[in-house]
């Protein structure tokens, strides 16, 4: 088969989901089942091997994210439930001042982003900024702002959100970089979404807020846990894998050191050993019972069902890919594209999230497409899966959950929800395709 028609064939069946998502209101998971097995048929993968290509593609991101998942269900729900995000916000927010408070909010959103889901960030930062908005006397918008950008770019960029976590295992990326580098991509991204916007963004002061939300009824100084157990839970997992990476070419790969920290610094174990925290230091140590902490974890787990297994179905359709070499494919095609390989990779990722709405499973499909690229290009993992991340973190449509989770959220107009939500998640995602594309330059 042509590269061509391959490729025709996966957008088809892109599209397929599309229509199945919006038209007939299908479930993801029945219409990303439907979409892979269409392509599937389409590209000529033998019948006899569809349902094994399913159940490996099912199968591979299961079995890689869905610990990293629950897990991060759980931290969010200890933090949630004994006030250490509050203590967070407080203490950012102390030492900022009114001065440099989107500064601070950024810097709340993108600890949220990575320590939990982006929904469950969102419900639990929007109260506190709303609390922080009325105190100060500022226009909401200018506050909302930075901190959803501070949660988008954490979630989409970094381990161990499932997306990059995704991401470096397809690319084999080295996980340090991705932290290094990310900050490098994540910075001035921050800068432009989240403090040039807000000054800039016209109609932002007399936006109306018609929503339901209400600021939280915060708890009591004293009830809160310490800002540094607090901090501290969320950054378990980065510290352990940056520590893995880095002891490895110090001790050799050989050694029972590397070994050791290896295992620590995997994202599952280090997932697991920060919810071993938040259960221990937010359950345990502020008097929480057993009963208590089982009905916490299972509450936490029942609530990201969904998203796990949309998550997992998303699999399949990158699974197709990769074993009907559509992936060679488009490496064929774009040899012959005056455009940087990131720019394609950016291209496509952002094309599948704005069509199915799903940041994650964008990232995923993606991936099995793009991930020939890195070797036929000789191009920087690391860098590949920071212009993925960036694609997949781009502006969306009326369809997407978190379009209708910040507008429903707030109440406000089609219009200013593109004004605010659609600008703000379109900057960081071009101006960190941007960055990634001079950093190339100097690697």
């Amino acid at each position: 088969m042509s590269p061509f028609l391959s490729l025709f064939w996966v957008l088809t069946g892109i599209a397929l989901l599309v229509v199945l998502n919006l038209k007939y209101k299908f479930h993801n998971i029945f219409s990303l089942l439907i979409a892979g097995v269409f392509v599937a048929i389409m590209v000529g993968i033998p019948l006899n091997k569809i349902v094994s290509t399913i159940q490996l593609g099912i199968g591979g991101i299961m079995g890689h994210l869905a610990l990293i998942i629950i897990f991060g269900a759980v931290i969010g729900k200890f933090m949630t439930e004994s006030g250490a995000s509050q203590k967070i916000a407080d203490t950012v927010i102390y030492h900022c001042g009114t001065r440099f408070l989107s500064v601070g909010l950024i810097f709340i959103g993108v600890i949220f982003g990575i320590a939990m889901f982006y929904e469950v960030a969102f419900l639990i930062a929007m109260p506190l900024v709303m609390n922080i908005a009325k105190k100060a006397n500022i226009p909401y918008m200018k506050l909302v702002i930075p901190t959803v950008v501070g949660a988008t770019m954490g979630h989409s960029l970094f381990p161990p959100q499932p997306g990059p976590v995704a991401l470096i295992s397809a690319f084999n990326a080295d996980i340090v970089q991705v932290y290094l580098y990310g900050v490098l991509v994540i910075l001035p991204a921050l800068f432009c979404a989240g403090i040039l916007l807000p000054k800039f963004l016209p109609g932002i002061n007399n936006m109306p807020l018609n929503s339901m939300i209400k600021p939280i009824e915060e708890l009591a100084v004293k009830d809160l846990p310490s800002f540094k157990i607090s901090i501290m839970i969320p950054l378990i997992p980065a510290v352990l894998m940056i520590l893995a990476s880095v002891v490895k070419p110090l001790a050799g790969n050989k050694s029972e050191l590397t070994h050791v920290c290896e295992l620590l610094g995997s994202a599952e174990i280090s997932m697991f050993l920060a919810t071993c925290a938040a259960m221990w230091f937010l359950g345990v140590k502020r008097g929480l019972t057993p009963e208590g902490i089982t009905k916490n974890v299972s509450l936490a787990i029942a609530q990201i069902a969904n998203v796990l297994f949309v998550i997992s179905a998303g699999g399949i359709l990158k699974q197709v890919i990769i074993d009907s070499d559509v992936g060679d494919s488009i490496v064929h095609v774009m040899s012959n594209v005056p455009f940087s390989p990131f720019i394609v990779a950016w291209l496509i990722t952002a094309v599948i999230r704005i069509l199915t709405g799903q940041g994650a499973v964008a990232a995923i499909t993606s991936a099995g497409i793009v991930a020939p690229m890195v070797g036929a290009f000789n191009l920087n993992p690391a860098l590949m899966v920071l212009a993925v991340a960036c694609g997949s973190n781009t502006i969306t449509l009326m369809y997407d959950g978190g379009f209708l989770l910040f507008k429903e959220t707030f109440g406000i107009s089609m219009k200013d929800t593109f004004k605010t939500w659609g600008l703000l998640e379109l900057i960081n995602s071009v101006v960190g395709l941007g960055m990634v594309i001079l950093i190339s330059h100097f690697i």
